[in-house]
Protein backbone atom coordinates (compact mmCIF):
# COMPACT_ATOMS: atom_id res chain seq x y z
CA UNK A 1 0.00 0.00 0.00
CA UNK A 2 3.19 2.08 0.21
CA UNK A 3 3.52 1.85 -3.20
CA UNK A 4 -0.10 2.26 -4.13
CA UNK A 5 -0.31 5.76 -2.41
CA UNK A 6 2.99 7.15 -3.35
CA UNK A 7 3.16 10.23 -5.27
CA UNK A 8 5.53 10.21 -8.07
CA UNK A 9 7.10 13.72 -8.06
CA UNK A 10 7.57 15.47 -11.24
CA UNK A 11 11.08 14.90 -13.61
CA UNK A 12 14.15 16.89 -12.40
CA UNK A 13 12.66 16.90 -8.56
CA UNK A 14 15.49 16.12 -6.11
CA UNK A 15 14.34 13.60 -3.37
CA UNK A 16 16.35 13.22 -0.16
CA UNK A 17 16.59 9.32 0.43
CA UNK A 18 18.39 7.14 3.32
CA UNK A 19 20.43 3.83 2.13
CA UNK A 20 20.02 0.87 3.93
CA UNK A 21 23.09 1.02 6.45
CA UNK A 22 21.51 4.88 7.03
CA UNK A 23 23.45 7.06 4.42
CA UNK A 24 21.86 9.83 3.30
CA UNK A 25 22.00 10.12 -0.85
CA UNK A 26 19.84 12.54 -3.43
CA UNK A 27 18.24 11.04 -6.03
CA UNK A 28 16.61 13.04 -9.32
CA UNK A 29 13.62 11.82 -10.70
CA UNK A 30 13.78 11.60 -14.56
CA UNK A 31 11.21 9.24 -16.01
CA UNK A 32 8.36 9.76 -13.85
CA UNK A 33 5.96 8.90 -16.34
CA UNK A 34 7.54 5.52 -16.69
CA UNK A 35 7.39 5.17 -12.63
CA UNK A 36 4.13 6.03 -12.63
CA UNK A 37 2.88 3.30 -15.08
CA UNK A 38 5.62 0.66 -13.35
CA UNK A 39 3.38 1.39 -10.09
CA UNK A 40 -0.27 1.18 -11.36
CA UNK A 41 0.71 -2.22 -13.34
CA UNK A 42 2.83 -4.04 -10.34
CA UNK A 43 -0.58 -2.98 -7.82
CA UNK A 44 -2.94 -4.46 -10.32
CA UNK A 45 -1.33 -7.68 -10.47
CA UNK A 46 -0.67 -7.35 -6.53
CA UNK A 47 -4.40 -6.79 -6.42
CA UNK A 48 -5.21 -9.61 -8.90
CA UNK A 49 -2.43 -12.18 -8.55
CA UNK A 50 -1.78 -12.37 -12.09
CA UNK A 51 1.92 -12.78 -13.72
CA UNK A 52 3.21 -9.58 -15.59
CA UNK A 53 3.17 -12.39 -18.87
CA UNK A 54 -0.63 -12.11 -18.70
CA UNK A 55 -1.21 -8.59 -17.45
CA UNK A 56 0.67 -7.91 -20.42
CA UNK A 57 -1.60 -9.26 -22.94
CA UNK A 58 -5.18 -8.39 -21.00
CA UNK A 59 -7.55 -7.03 -23.30
CA UNK A 60 -10.74 -4.91 -22.28
CA UNK A 61 -12.77 -7.59 -24.19
CA UNK A 62 -11.65 -10.13 -21.23
CA UNK A 63 -13.31 -7.89 -18.62
CA UNK A 64 -16.68 -7.51 -17.26
CA UNK A 65 -18.27 -5.91 -13.99
CA UNK A 66 -16.71 -8.71 -11.67
CA UNK A 67 -14.24 -10.66 -13.49
CA UNK A 68 -11.09 -10.23 -15.43
CA UNK A 69 -10.74 -13.51 -17.76
CA UNK A 70 -7.69 -14.82 -18.03
CA UNK A 71 -5.91 -17.50 -20.25
CA UNK A 72 -2.79 -18.00 -18.37
CA UNK A 73 0.52 -17.86 -20.90
CA UNK A 74 2.50 -20.40 -18.56
CA UNK A 75 -0.31 -23.36 -18.07
CA UNK A 76 -3.07 -22.31 -20.38
CA UNK A 77 -5.66 -22.44 -18.02
CA UNK A 78 -8.88 -20.63 -18.33
CA UNK A 79 -9.37 -18.13 -15.06
CA UNK A 80 -11.89 -16.04 -13.84
CA UNK A 81 -10.42 -13.23 -11.12
CA UNK A 82 -12.52 -11.15 -9.05
CA UNK A 83 -12.23 -7.73 -9.63
CA UNK A 84 -11.96 -5.77 -6.46
CA UNK A 85 -12.42 -2.02 -6.09
CA UNK A 86 -8.08 -1.59 -6.04
CA UNK A 87 -7.72 -3.15 -9.60
CA UNK A 88 -11.01 -1.47 -10.73
CA UNK A 89 -9.85 2.03 -9.90
CA UNK A 90 -6.74 1.44 -11.82
CA UNK A 91 -8.40 -0.11 -15.24
CA UNK A 92 -10.84 2.52 -14.65
CA UNK A 93 -8.46 5.32 -14.83
CA UNK A 94 -6.81 3.90 -18.23
CA UNK A 95 -10.10 3.65 -19.81
CA UNK A 96 -9.96 5.99 -22.00
CA UNK A 97 -6.79 4.96 -23.49
CA UNK A 98 -5.60 3.90 -26.71
CA UNK A 99 -3.56 0.71 -26.37
CA UNK A 100 -1.92 -1.18 -29.13
CA UNK A 101 -4.04 -4.45 -29.32
CA UNK A 102 -6.85 -2.85 -27.63
CA UNK A 103 -5.20 -4.14 -24.39
CA UNK A 104 -6.61 -2.32 -21.22
CA UNK A 105 -3.52 -1.14 -19.53
CA UNK A 106 -0.40 0.85 -20.84
CA UNK A 107 2.18 -2.40 -20.27
CA UNK A 108 5.68 -2.13 -21.61
CA UNK A 109 8.51 -5.15 -21.81
CA UNK A 110 9.55 -6.85 -18.50
CA UNK A 111 12.65 -5.18 -18.61
CA UNK A 112 11.67 -1.92 -18.74
CA UNK A 113 8.81 -2.47 -15.90
CA UNK A 114 11.40 -4.53 -13.74
CA UNK A 115 13.78 -1.19 -14.17
CA UNK A 116 11.24 1.58 -13.11
CA UNK A 117 9.67 -0.49 -10.31
CA UNK A 118 13.09 -0.71 -8.99
CA UNK A 119 13.31 3.33 -9.20
CA UNK A 120 9.75 3.17 -7.18
CA UNK A 121 10.89 1.11 -4.33
CA UNK A 122 13.69 3.21 -3.71
CA UNK A 123 12.14 6.35 -3.68
CA UNK A 124 9.06 4.34 -1.45
CA UNK A 125 11.82 3.58 1.03
CA UNK A 126 11.91 -0.11 0.84
CA UNK A 127 15.39 -0.51 1.68
CA UNK A 128 15.43 -3.03 4.43
CA UNK A 129 19.10 -4.98 4.16
CA UNK A 130 19.25 -7.85 2.22
CA UNK A 131 21.76 -11.01 2.23
CA UNK A 132 22.99 -12.66 -0.85
CA UNK A 133 25.45 -15.16 -0.93
CA UNK A 134 26.80 -16.79 -4.33
CA UNK A 135 29.94 -18.68 -5.32
CA UNK A 136 33.43 -17.50 -7.12
CA UNK A 137 35.69 -19.79 -7.77
CA UNK A 138 35.06 -22.06 -5.15
CA UNK A 139 34.66 -18.87 -2.61
CA UNK A 140 31.49 -18.20 -1.28
CA UNK A 141 31.09 -14.32 -0.98
CA UNK A 142 28.23 -12.80 0.52
CA UNK A 143 26.70 -8.96 -0.38
CA UNK A 144 23.91 -6.85 1.40
CA UNK A 145 21.60 -5.17 -0.68
CA UNK A 146 18.62 -3.11 -0.13
CA UNK A 147 15.24 -4.48 -0.88
CA UNK A 148 14.75 -2.52 -3.81
CA UNK A 149 17.82 -3.47 -5.86
CA UNK A 150 15.76 -7.07 -5.81
CA UNK A 151 12.14 -6.30 -6.27
CA UNK A 152 10.98 -7.95 -9.87
CA UNK A 153 7.67 -8.12 -10.81
CA UNK A 154 7.24 -11.00 -9.72
CA UNK A 155 6.79 -9.80 -6.40
CA UNK A 156 3.30 -8.64 -7.18
CA UNK A 157 1.67 -12.01 -7.26
CA UNK A 158 3.81 -13.38 -4.07
CA UNK A 159 2.46 -10.44 -2.31
CA UNK A 160 -0.61 -11.44 -3.75
CA UNK A 161 -1.20 -14.80 -2.14
CA UNK A 162 0.90 -13.96 0.56
CA UNK A 163 -1.56 -11.41 2.17
CA UNK A 164 -4.77 -13.46 0.86
CA UNK A 165 -3.44 -16.58 2.93
CA UNK A 166 -2.13 -14.30 6.03
CA UNK A 167 -6.31 -12.78 6.27
CA UNK A 168 -7.73 -16.16 6.31
CA UNK A 169 -8.91 -16.72 2.80
CA UNK A 170 -8.91 -20.79 2.17
CA UNK A 171 -5.94 -21.67 0.09
CA UNK A 172 -8.79 -23.65 -2.12
CA UNK A 173 -10.20 -20.27 -3.13
CA UNK A 174 -6.28 -18.29 -3.50
CA UNK A 175 -5.80 -21.35 -5.85
CA UNK A 176 -8.53 -20.48 -7.71
CA UNK A 177 -7.17 -17.23 -8.34
CA UNK A 178 -4.02 -17.82 -8.98
CA UNK A 179 -4.31 -21.36 -11.18
CA UNK A 180 -2.21 -23.47 -8.70
CA UNK A 181 -3.06 -26.71 -9.66
CA UNK A 182 -1.87 -28.30 -6.47
CA UNK A 183 -1.73 -28.01 -3.05
CA UNK A 184 1.79 -28.36 -3.12
CA UNK A 185 2.64 -25.61 -5.12
CA UNK A 186 0.78 -23.62 -2.31
CA UNK A 187 2.64 -24.77 0.74
CA UNK A 188 5.25 -22.33 0.77
CA UNK A 189 2.93 -19.72 1.31
CA UNK A 190 0.91 -20.96 3.44
CA UNK A 191 3.79 -22.05 5.49
CA UNK A 192 4.84 -18.14 5.52
CA UNK A 193 1.65 -17.04 6.20
CA UNK A 194 1.72 -19.99 9.06
CA UNK A 195 4.69 -17.88 10.53
CA UNK A 196 3.64 -14.96 10.18
CA UNK A 197 0.02 -15.46 12.33
CA UNK A 198 2.42 -16.75 14.84
CA UNK A 199 4.36 -13.48 15.02
CA UNK A 200 0.72 -11.47 15.42
CA UNK A 201 -0.26 -14.19 18.34
CA UNK A 202 3.00 -13.65 19.90
CA UNK A 203 2.35 -9.71 19.78
CA UNK A 204 -1.38 -10.56 20.91
CA UNK A 205 0.31 -12.40 24.29
CA UNK A 206 2.63 -9.64 24.60
CA UNK A 207 0.25 -6.52 24.28
CA UNK A 208 -2.31 -8.96 26.91
CA UNK A 209 0.13 -8.65 29.76
CA UNK A 210 -0.73 -5.89 31.86
CA UNK A 211 1.91 -4.55 34.84
CA UNK A 212 0.33 -6.94 37.49
CA UNK A 213 1.42 -9.63 35.65
CA UNK A 214 5.41 -8.32 35.44
CA UNK A 215 4.81 -7.58 39.07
Amino acid sequence: MRVYHYQIPPNGTKVKLVDWDGTPYTKIIQEAGGIEKARDLFCFCAFTSLRFSDMFKLCRSDIDEQYIHVVTQKTHDAIPINLNSYSRAILDKYKDGKFKGNKALPVVTNQQMNAALKDLCELCGINEPIRKSKYVNGNRIEEVFPKWKLVGTHAARKTFICYALSIGIPPVMVMRWTGHSDYQSMKPYIDIAAADKAQAMEQFDKGMESPEDDE
